[in-house]
This record gives C-alpha cells, sequence and structure tokens, in this order.
C-alpha cells in the first residue's frame, strides 16, 4: 500500500481542485474506476459521480480550500485522515475524518466520510 500520508495529499489536492478536466485527471490518478464515496450529506460512485460531487462543493464554496490535519494513518488496505475545509486565513467552517478502502494498486476504492464539526 502506498503510504496513508501520500493518499491523503493526493485525495485533498483533487478536492482542491477546481479546474474539472485537471480534477477528472486527479481522480482517475487517485481512485478506481468504480470507486465509492459516502458521507452524510452526498454519495457517489465512479470517476464521473465523485467529479460532480467534487464540482458541488466547489461551486457552494468558491475559495474555500481542504487541508490534511493531523497524521494519517494506514494499515493493511486501510487508511484514515482527518481534514478542514475554510477560507485562507479564517476558522475552517468544516472539519471531518475519513475512512478508505485502497486497491492492491494504490487508488483508493472506498471512502466514507464523517463530518466532526459543521459551522451552523
Amino acid at each position: 500500500m502506498t503510504d496513508a500520508a501520500t493518499i491523503a495529499q493526493k485525495y485533498i489536492t483533487l478536492w482542491n481542485e477546481a479546474d474539472q478536466a485537471k480534477r477528472k485527471d486527479l481522480i482517475a490518478q487517485a481512485w478506481t474506476e468504480d470507486a465509492t464515496y459516502i458521507d452524510p450529506m452526498m454519495e457517489g460512485r465512479g470517476h464521473d459521480q465523485i467529479d460532480a460531487l467534487v464540482g458541488a462543493v466547489h461551486q457552494r464554496f468558491p475559495g474555500y480550500v481542504f487541508a490534511v490535519s493531523g497524521k494519517p494513518e494506514g494499515y493493511g488496505d486501510r487508511v484514515r485522515f482527518s481534514w478542514t475545509l475554510g477560507a485562507p486565513d479564517k476558522d475552517p467552517i468544516a472539519k471531518g475524518t475519513d475512512f478508505g478502502i485502497v486497491a492492491g494498486d494504490g487508488r483508493l476504492k472506498a471512502i466514507t466520510g464523517f463530518l466532526d464539526y459543521v459551522q451552523a
């Protein structure tokens, strides 16, 4: 397995990519074709649906960026990492922890996200 820190950083990088063509390339590099994503607010399967989810976040929160928070951890084919979402130089509006399953080629095949904090 690729190390958890590398997986988490690739994941966060694609969530921060506003250009759809570049983002689709990053998704293909980071996710298997049949990958799944689920959190309390959204769900998707495959590259196109995952891209649509990321695009929707960019539409709702333009100029906001995700960042890895803390130290990502991995064991076997599982990873766990936390993240924040915020505008530059401001407190985060959301924080979460994602749990992933990693395929043999190092790409994600599933993410289950939990929201630890959402600004009301």
